[in-house]
């Protein structure tokens, strides 16, 4: 049985948390960055680097004395090394390996992406390989056969825009605050999904593929014409996302064999409407419906400790010369996808 810490920093939350390959969560210390990124609608890199620069050290003593651990008592130290915000990624990657060569642990270095698609096995041991994949987060979102450890076929990733950066910029343009998805989903809850006529991106097209850039659009659009209520914009804005997401994962199975369950992960998966939606959706297709609760939807350190935990027990460690990358496809052989500002 391995012990894991594992450090997250590749966005706006500064976390590490200690994991045992059995699943149990022995500690977890998250620290968000709202309120260093509130004023400006959005994350700030150079903010964000050094925010994870004055936390992680505490927030590791934090986990290994929750735990009642130190450092010897943990088999291995994994972070993640990318993709995201190259400065906050190499905080974390950086911590870990200074942790890693002072006592002497083997290093991990996880793909976030990574982190996400494996973090349903850390509360479900049932959930075998492979399952079906759908990753939605604020800079991703994508279509993926999870095979094993390592192993991820692409089936079809975003063109534009990921749906939580849509979520995001919809929340900046109707003024509801940071960050931006649980604003969304609250004030969408007071509001009529059918009041504003907003398009659905690629719904019913010849392609796998997703886009939220033209929704975006649509929803600046009708803020500006001063004709809808708040409420009734976020909730019709919720409503097409949760149809074009609905109509691409329609489009997929019916061209697959699909596998036993279907499973959502990413931040953006703690969104109520989307799961009910995918809940629907498996019941109709037969297929076992996992998802994490909320916590481990969005970023974590657990879910970095526990793909740490799941690539060492595959004997897959690396070395301290490990690079930060900010950008790392999970499945590096997939075809492209048109559009210039394809989220790999």
């Amino acid at each position: 049985m391995a012990t894991i810490l594992g450090l997250e920093s590749s966005c706006d939350e500064t976390a590490a948390a200690i994991v045992r390959s059995d699943r149990t969560i022995l500690s977890h210390a998250l620290a968000g960055q709202e309120d260093h990124h509130r004023a400006f609608g959005g994350v700030v890199p150079e903010i964000a680097a050094r925010a994870h620069a004055e936390l992680m050290t505490p927030l590791v003593e934090t986990a290994l004395a929750d735990a009642g651990m130190t450092l010897d008592d943990v088999d291995a130290i994994a972070a993640t090394a990318g993709p995201g915000l190259i400065g906050g990624v190499m905080v974390g990657l950086v911590t870990a390996k200074a942790l890693a060569m002072a006592a002497g642990k083997p290093l991990v270095a996880v793909n976030h992406l990574e982190g996400h698609a494996l973090s349903p096995r850390l509360i479900d041991a049932d959930l075998e390989f492979p399952y079906l994949l759908l990753l939605v987060s604020g800079g991703h979102c994508q279509l993926l056969r999870v095979n094993g450890i390592g192993d991820y076929d692409r089936l079809a990733t975003t063109i534009d825009d990921a749906v939580g950066e849509a979520f995001d910029k919809t929340a900046k343009i109707l003024g509801l605050g940071f960050p931006g998805g649980p604003a969304v989903e609250v004030t969408a809850a007071r509001g009529d999904l059918n009041a504003v006529p907003l398009p659905r991106p690629l719904k019913g097209a010849a392609e796998p593929h997703f886009s939220f850039a033209g929704l975006k659009s649509a929803v600046l659009r009708a803020h500006e014409s001063g004709r809808y209520r708040t409420e009734d914009i976020a909730a019709s804005f919720q409503q097409a996302v949760v149809e074009c997401l609905q109509d691409r994962l329609e489009y997929s199975l019916d061209r697959i064999d699909p596998p036993a369950a279907l499973v959502v992960a990413g931040g953006v998966a703690a969104n109520s409407a989307i799961r009910a939606m995918l809940s629907d959706l498996a019941d109709r297709r037969g297929m076992r419906f996992v998802a994490p609760p909320p916590w481990l939807c969005t970023d974590n350190g657990a879910m970095i400790a526990w793909a740490g935990a799941e690539r060492f027990a595959a004997g897959l460690t690396d070395g301290l010369d490990f690079v930060a990358r900010p950008r790392w496809p999970l499945d590096h052989e997939a075809a492209p996808a048109r559009g210039a500002g394809v989220k790999a």
